[in-house]
């Protein structure tokens, strides 16, 4: 058998295929989007996954002022954030967070599932979360995918 027959091909930017992908968020809960999503960002659905490299693809999600939180959570859980400067630890609600923006918790949901690099942001980048079913991406023709749960 001869070894050098067996190439193991990383993907890299210019070898991927990067599709549009149109999810609806409507009655889903939330954290089981998010980890659909994230792997979609990923590309972990690809052959050709690569971990070091951007191989996912541009994912548009729609509908996400309804989706579900599971329970009590609504109430219950609380987000953090820290200013940077002593006391400066904020808390807030889910509720009160998605009154104030409605994209903002599938934001943080799908964020908090991409690696803490340089990587995770290029990948967040390529995240597009509208809270009605319109969207500005309609000439990218993205294909239309049902999420399992």
């Amino acid at each position: 058998m001869d070894t050098l027959s067996y190439k193991t091909v990383s993907a890299n930017k210019e070898t991927t295929d990067k599709q549009w992908v149109l999810v609806n968020a409507e009655d889903l809960v939330l954290g089981r989007l998010a980890s659909q999503v994230a792997s979609m960002l990923r590309g972990k659905h690809k052959t050709n996954f690569t971990p070091h490299a951007d191989c996912g693809d541009y994912v548009v999600v729609i509908n996400a002022d309804k989706i579900r939180l599971t329970g009590q959570k609504w109430t219950d859980r609380e987000h953090f954030k820290h200013t940077g400067y002593p006391g400066g630890q904020k808390r807030i609600s889910p509720k009160e967070l998605f009154d104030r923006d409605q994209t903002s918790l599938v934001r943080q949901a799908i964020k908090g599932m991409l690696p803490k690099n340089k990587l995770g942001n290029v990948l967040y980048s390529n995240l597009h979360v509208y809270a009605g079913t319109d969207h500005k991406h309609e000439a990218q023709q993205p294909k239309e995918v049902k999420i399992k749960l």
